[in-house]
């Protein structure tokens, strides 16, 4: 990563287990797209409520080369989000499926682009 990777956790303390699970996962971020120019990650526990526990909320926003990537788990009612560590594999999860599929629109296109015939 070209840029340093910056966790911040709202409306909790910071922990040093999350952060290192953090890090081991934006880690293997870079096997699916070595040109990370900068992961963002935010770990919120929201002060609202809830009938069966809180969420917790992770967004993680990754830099590419021409483009952003945005993801963010635990916003919603799924209850597996009052663990964080689910809630930070589900976030790191939804990231790798976008960026599989940057990969796969961009292989398509320098495909589509070589085979185009010479007229």
């Amino acid at each position: 990563m070209q840029i340093p990777l910056q966790i911040t956790f709202r409306g909790m303390e910071p922990s040093t287990a999350v952060e290192a699970r953090i890090r081991e996962k934006a880690t293997k971020l870079e096997r699916f797209q070595g040109r990370i120019t900068g992961c963002k990650v935010v770990v919120d526990l929201p002060h609202r409520q809830h009938k069966h526990g809180t969420l917790y909320a992770v967004r993680v926003e990754l830099a590419i080369p021409g483009r952003e990537i945005l993801a963010s788990k635990g916003i919603g009612e799924n209850h597996a989000h009052e663990d964080v560590y689910v809630a930070v594999r589900d976030a790191f999860d939804a990231v790798i499926r976008q960026l599989e599929a940057e990969i796969r629109v961009r292989r398509d296109h320098q495909r589509g682009e070589r085979n185009q015939p010479d007229y």
